[in-house]
């Protein structure tokens, strides 16, 4: 076996494919050797109508970076009281192709298309704690996700 992958396109047609029959509508494929690994590195695909709750990384080396391979993702930031503080559009062949997010910072990623983004994050892989997601928005699986959603998605529009 190689001591290398490639990140090609068929890779991300085939994680874009995975996506779309998930439940969530989004899939990953990892590059770090395990959950336990220093550093997480990462292939994010997200299919339109994935909901992200706002959150934060309250781990002060939990800080995160993003960089478009295909497709259009927004980015959204948010204050501590849940007001948007600015929303950014990364297109994989658009002049914004990725962010950095400090940790503590409440954010939330909307696909605007079918995408796939790289993720690099410190590890170890810790579960976002319920005191990390934002109270402010609905959660995952909530009757007003979907409302929450749309008007998220409509900060791009």
């Amino acid at each position: 076996m190689p001591d290398y992958s490639l990140i090609d396109h068929q890779l991300l047609n085939d994680l874009l494919l995975e996506a779309a029959d998930n439940p969530r509508l989004r899939k990953n494929r990892n590059f770090h050797a395990n959950d336990q690994s220093a550093c997480h590195r990462l292939a994010n695909a997200l299919q339109p109508g994935t909901y992200v709750q706002p959150h934060r990384h309250l781990d002060d080396q939990k800080a995160e970076s993003m960089v478009m391979l295909s497709g259009e993702l927004g980015v959204l930031l948010f204050d501590d009281m849940g007001q948007v503080v600015a929303t950014h559009r990364l297109q994989a062949a658009g002049e914004v192709i990725g962010i950095n997010i400090e940790a503590r910072t409440y954010h939330a990623v909307v696909a605007l298309s079918p995408c796939v983004f790289f993720e690099s994050k410190a590890g170890p892989y810790i579960p976002v704690a319920p005191e990390e997601l934002a109270s402010w928005a609905p959660a995952a699986g909530n009757a007003k996700a979907a409302d929450y959603l749309a008007w998220m998605v409509s900060l791009f529009q």
